[in-house]
C-alpha cells in the first residue's frame, strides 16, 4: 500500500556541511528502504509505504517467514498514488508557464506504516539524501521545502512533529483528525475536506432514507473513540439511534490470531442478526481488506444460509482495496455500499500515462517491481535463486486487466489529492519566485535565492488558488484546509472481481444552501438481498398516519409502539410523536389522518325539516285565522259571547302570532332575527297564557257572583280580565326589555358542539334571563291550570274551565319535556325542538279550547241558540 510523504527540496550548487539542531540515530544498513528518485533543479522527496503494517509496534512470538509477511501485508492498489505524483511532475516540467527554466524532481521513501521507519526516513530527507550524518547536511546542499503525505493520520502526525521544528509545510492527502485535535500548531495543509462535513452528509442521507436504526463498526483505538464521541451525540440529536457499536482490535501478535478471528466472527454474526440494515464503517485506508475477512469468520450456521445484505456506509478514508491473498475472495458483501469519497475527476492524459508504465522502462522506481509481482501474481526471473514456482512476469502485462481492488485505471480520490498537492506547491513556489522585490539568479548551474527564507513558503501556500487541468478550483481556507467537498459513490461489485463506482451524490459546502447535500436515489444500486428496492433500517416499522409513537420503556427512542390517535385528534404524517387536534373549522376524517373542512349548519327552509316546520307554522296560523273569522262571523251567538268575547279574540290573535313567530327560528341567524325570536316568542306566548288565565278567573268569578249575598259581583265585568292580561304581559315585557338591554342574543358560530359541522346559531346572551322568560310562562300556565282544574265541574253553559284544564295540561307537558330535550340536542336540532314546542303548545291551546266551540258553531248550530239555552235552563 502506497502511503508516501513527498518532500520538496531545492538543490544548491555548493558542497558544504551545515550543522542542524536535531540528532537522530543512524539506520541499520541491513534494513533497506525502498525508494524512487528523479533528480532535477528542484527535488520532491517522498516517503511511501506499499505495505500495511497492522500495528506500528508489531511483535511476533514466533517470527513468520518473510514470504508470509509480504503476502499478508502488501496492498498493491495504492501504487497509483506514486503514478499520480509522477504524472503531476511530468505536466509541471512540460508546462513553460509554471516554474520556467526549473525542472522538478522527487524522492519517495517507504515508511511501512511503522513509526520508527517513518521518523528515520524523515530524518534522512531533512539532513541528506546520500550519506546519513546526524546534525549535518553534507555534499550538495538541499533545502527542504514541503512534504506531501501521508495517507493515514498517524503517519502524518509522526512526520509533522519533526517538520514543525523547521517550519516545513506538510500537505496531507489522507485523513488528519488526530492532528487537528492534538497538535493545532503543526504546519500542515489538509488536501481532504473537513471531516465534520462528512458526518453531516452521512446524517443527511440517513434522514433522507429514513434510516433511524443504524450500526457502527470501527476500530478500537483513538480513531474509533473520535467517531463515537463525534457522531453519536450529533446523530442522536437528529433522531438516529444506534443498534450496536462494534469495535475491532488491532493485530499485534501472531498468537492473537485465534482470538481475533473469534471476535470477528461474533461481530459479523451480531451485525447480520441485527435489524439495522444501514451500517456506518469508519477506518483507516487499510481497513477494507480486514473488513473483507468478516464473512469468512462467521459461524457455520450463518455460512450455510444465503448471506444477508446490508448497506455499508463507508467514510472517505476507505478505498476498495485487497491483500494479494484475497484475489479470489467473494466481494458480494461490499456490493451496493455507499461511500463518502474524495472528489476526483478524470485528468486528460492520465490513462495513457498509466498504460505506458512497465517495469522495463521505469528507472529508479523501487516500488514498481514489487507492485507488479503482487498485482499480477507472478515473479521476475532475476529476483529469485533457483527454480521459479508459479508464473513468470514478462513486464508486458496490462494494468487495465487488473481487478478494481488491485488497481484502477481511473484516478482515485487520494491520487487526485496528491496531484492537486503537487500543483499547489508548484504554484506557491512560482508565486514566491515571481515577487517583484525578490530576484532569483542562476549561478554555476544552480539556483540562489536572494532576500528570501524558504520557510516563507507558508505565506504563498495559504494564498494559493488555481484551476487544475480537470477544471476544479484548488484553494485553502484560513485554517489550511482545502475548500472542497465529498462525492457520494455507490460501489458496484461483480462476481468476476471487477469493480465499478458510480457517483450518486455530492457534499458541497460551497454550493447553494439547498444543494449542499444532494443524492440521486434512482442511480443507486442496492445489494441483491433487497431486490433493488430501497432498504429499511428502523427498529420499529413506521407508524402510519392516524397513529402516534409510544416509546417502549427501557428501549432507545427509535423503538416504540404505534397507538391509534384518540377521538378528535389526527396525525397526518408517519412516525409522529403525538396526535393533535384539527383547527376549529375542520374535523378529523374516519381514519384520523386528515382534517376536513366542516360544513356550515343551520335550520334552513331548503331542507325537509325546516320546510316541514315552516309548513306547519303557516298551516296552524291559517287555521287560527279561520277560527278567528268564524268567531267574528258568529260574534253575537251565546257561545262566542260567553267568557268574554274580547279575550277570545285576543287569545286567537296571540295564538296566530305564536305560530308565525316560529318562522323567526328558521333560516340563517341574523342580528335582527336573533334579537326578535326569543323576546317576541316570550311576550306573545305570555299574552296568550294571560288570556287563558283571565278566562279562567272570569269563570270562577262568574260562578261565585251568582251566589246570594256574594261580594264578587263588583269584580265581574270587563275590567278585571283586561287588567290580568295587561299586567301579566307587562311583567314579561319588562323581563325581555332587561334581557335585550343587558345581554341580548346575537349571531354566533359554534365549532365544537358538532364534530363535522360549524353551527350558525343565535347565542342567547344571558342564559339565566332566557330561562326566566320560560319560567314566567310556566308560572302563568301552572296558575291557569290550577284554577281551571278547580272550576272544571262548575255548572254553567259553555263552561271553558274543563277545556282550559286540558289545554294547560298539554302546555305544561310540552314545556316540561322541552327543557331536557333542548339541553341534550345540538345544532339545528336544538332550534327544531324549540319550534316544535312552540307549535305543539300553541296547537294544544287552539285545539283544546276552540275545537269544541267550532264544532258547535259549525256542526251543531241549534245548540248555539239563546232561546233554546233559556228553555233548557228552566
Amino acid at each position: 500500500m502506497v502511503v508516501f510523504l513527498v518532500f520538496l527540496l531545492i538543490l544548491l550548487p555548493h558542497a558544504t556541511c551545515k550543522p542542524h539542531i536535531v540528532k537522530c540515530n543512524v539506520r541499520d544498513p541491513h534494513t533497506p528502504l525502498h525508494q524512487y528518485h528523479q533528480k532535477g533543479d528542484l527535488i520532491i522527496g517522498a516517503i511511501a509505504s506499499h505495505s500495511v503494517i497492522i500495528s506500528s509496534s508489531i511483535a511476533f512470538t514466533n517470527e513468520p517467514p518473510p514470504a508470509l509477511l509480504e503476502e499478508l501485508n502488501v496492498v498493491p492498489k495504492n501504487y497509483q498514488h506514486i503514478l499520480a505524483l509522477q504524472f503531476a511532475m511530468k505536466e509541471i516540467n512540460e508546462n513553460p508557464r509554471i516554474l520556467p527554466n526549473v525542472t522538478l524532481g522527487f524522492y519517495i521513501y517507504d515508511s511501512y506504516f511503522n513509526a520508527q521507519w517513518t521518523y528515520h526516513a524523515t530524518m534522512l530527507l531533512i539532513f541528506t539524501l546520500e550519506t546519513f550524518i546526524p546534525n549535518y547536511l553534507c555534499g550538495l546542499e538541499k533545502n527542504l521545502l514541503a512534504v506531501i503525505g501521508g495517507l493515514d493520520s498517524q503517519t502524518s502526525l509522526q512526520v509533522a512533529t519533526v517538520l514543525d521544528i523547521y517550519k516545513v509545510p506538510q500537505l496531507i492527502y489522507g485523513s488528519a483528525p488526530v492532528m487537528n485535535d492534538k497538535t493545532p500548531g503543526l504546519s500542515f495543509y489538509q488536501m481532504t475536506p473537513k471531516e465534520d462535513l462528512q458526518y453531516e452528509g452521512i446524517l443527511y442521507f440517513l434522514l433522507h432514507f429514513r434510516w433511524t436504526w443504524v450500526g457502527i463498526l470501527t476500530s478500537e483505538d483513538e480513531y474509533g473513540d473520535r467517531l463515537v464521541e463525534t457522531v453519536v451525540p450529533l446523530f442522536s440529536q437528529s433522531g438516529i439511534c444506534f443498534a450496536f457499536t462494534e469495535r475491532t482490535k488491532k493485530f499485534t501478535y501472531v498468537s492473537e490470531f485465534n482470538a481475533l478471528f473469534e471476535n470477528g466472527a461474533k461481530i459479523h454474526d451480531r451485525i447480520i442478526d441485527s435489524k439495522a440494515n444501514a451500517i456506518m464503517v469508519y477506518g483507516e485506508s487499510y481497513a477494507v481488506p480486514f473488513f473483507r475477512w468478516l464473512p469468512y469468520l462467521s459461524k457455520q450456521e450463518h455460512m450455510a444460509r444465503k448471506p444477508k445484505g446490508k448497506v455499508w456506509i463507508l467514510t472517505a478514508q476507505m478505498e476498495f482495496t485487497s491483500f494479494v491473498y484475497q484475489r479470489t475472495w467473494d466481494t458480494e458483501i461490499l456490493h451496493g455500499a455507499l461511500s463518502c469519497s474524495l472528489h476526483s475527476k478524470d485528468l486528460p492524459g492520465f490513462h495513457q500515462f498509466v498504460e505506458s508504465k512497465t517495469p522495463s522502462n521505469t528507472k529508479g522506481d523501487g516500488f514498481i517491481r514489487d507492485f507488479w509481482q503482487q498485482a499480477f501474481g507472478c515473479v521476475f526471473p532475476d529476483t529469485v535463486l533457483g527454480e521459479v514456482d508459479g508464473d513468470i512476469c514478462t513486464g508486458d502485462e496490462k494494468l487495465e486487466r487488473l481487478p478494481g481492488p488491485f488497481f484502477e485505471m481511473s484516478m482515485t480520490g487520494h491520487s487526485y489529492s496528491i496531484y492537486n498537492a503537487v500543483y499547489a506547491v508548484a504554484h506557491a513556489l512560482h508565486a514566491m519566485f515571481s515577487r517583484v522585490n525578490q530576484r532569483v539568479t542562476v549561478e554555476r548551474g544552480g539556483l540562489r535565492f536572494q532576500n528570501q527564507q524558504l520557510w516563507q513558503l507558508h505565506c504563498f501556500l495559504r494564498g494559493v488558488s488555481f484551476n487544475n487541468n480537470a477544471g476544479d478550483e484548488v484553494s485553502f481556507d484560513q485554517n489550511g484546509e482545502i475548500l472542497a467537498g465529498f462525492d457520494v459513490t455507490n460501489w458496484i461489485v461483480f462476481p468476476n472481481q471487477s469493480f465499478h463506482r458510480v457517483k450518486v451524490g455530492r457534499m458541497d459546502p460551497q454550493g447553494p444552501p439547498d444543494q449542499v447535500f444532494t443524492i440521486k436515489e434512482k442511480a443507486i444500486t442496492w445489494h441483491n438481498w433487497f431486490n433493488q428496492t430501497q432498504p429499511n433500517s428502523v427498529c420499529t416499522e413506521r407508524c402510519h398516519p392516524g397513529s402516534s409513537k409510544k416509546v417502549k420503556e427501557g428501549e432507545p427512542f427509535c423503538c416504540y409502539d404505534c397507538i391509534p390517535c384518540p377521538e378528535g385528534k389526527i396525525s397526518e404524517q408517519e412516525d409522529m410523536n403525538d396526535c393533535y387536534k384539527c383547527e376549529d373549522e375542520k374535523y378529523p376524517n374516519k381514519n384520523q389522518n386528515l382534517c376536513i373542512r366542516k360544513d356550515t349548519s343551520f335550520l334552513s327552509y331548503e331542507e325537509p325539516l325546516g320546510l316541514s316546520l315552516a309548513s306547519f307554522s303557516l298551516s296552524f296560523s291559517l287555521i287560527t285565522a279561520l277560527v278567528l273569522g268564524t268567531f267574528t262571523k258568529h260574534h253575537n251567538t251565546p257561545i262566542v259571547i260567553a267568557n268574554n268575547r274580547n279575550l277570545t279574540y285576543t287569545l286567537l290573535m296571540s295564538l296566530m302570532l305564536n305560530f308565525l313567530c316560529a318562522l323567526l327560528f328558521i333560516g340563517q341567524p341574523q342580528k335582527l332575527t336573533c334579537l326578535l325570536r326569543q323576546s317576541a316568542f316570550g311576550i306573545i306566548f305570555s299574552v296568550a297564557v294571560s288570556c287563558v288565565l283571565a278566562k279562567t278567573v272570569t269563570v270562577v268569578l262568574a260562578f261565585m257572583a251568582t251566589k246570594p249575598g256574594s261580594r264578587m259581583r263588583k269584580w265581574v265585568g270587563k275590567g278585571l280580565p283586561n287588567s290580568i292580561v295587561l299586567s301579566c304581559s307587562l311583567i314579561q315585557v319588562v323581563i325581555c326589555t332587561v334581557w335585550l338591554a343587558t345581554s341580548p342574543p346575537y349571531p354566533d358560530v359554534d365549532m365544537k358542539s358538532m364534530p363535522e359541522e360549524i353551527i350558525l346559531q343565535c347565542n342567547e346572551g344571558s342564559v339565566s334571563l332566557f330561562y326566566c322568560v320560560l319560567g314566567y310562562m310556566g308560572f302563568l300556565a301552572v296558575i291557569s291550570f290550577m284554577m281551571a282544574f278547580l272550576a272544571r265541574k262548575l255548572p254553567d253553559s259553555f263552561n271553558e274551565a274543563k277545556f282550559i284544564t286540558f289545554s294547560m295540561l298539554v302546555f305544561c307537558s310540552v314545556w316540561l319535556s322541552f327543557v331536557p330535550t333542548y339541553l341534550s340536542t345540538k345544532g339545528k336540532y336544538t332550534v327544531a325542538v324549540e319550534i316544535f314546542s312552540i307549535l305543539s303548545s300553541s296547537a294544544g291551546l287552539l285545539g283544546c279550547i276552540f275545537s269544541p266551540k267550532c264544532y258547535i258553531i259549525l256542526l251543531r248550530p241549534h245548540l248555539n241558540d239563546r232561546d233554546r239555552l233559556i228553555k233548557r235552563k228552566y
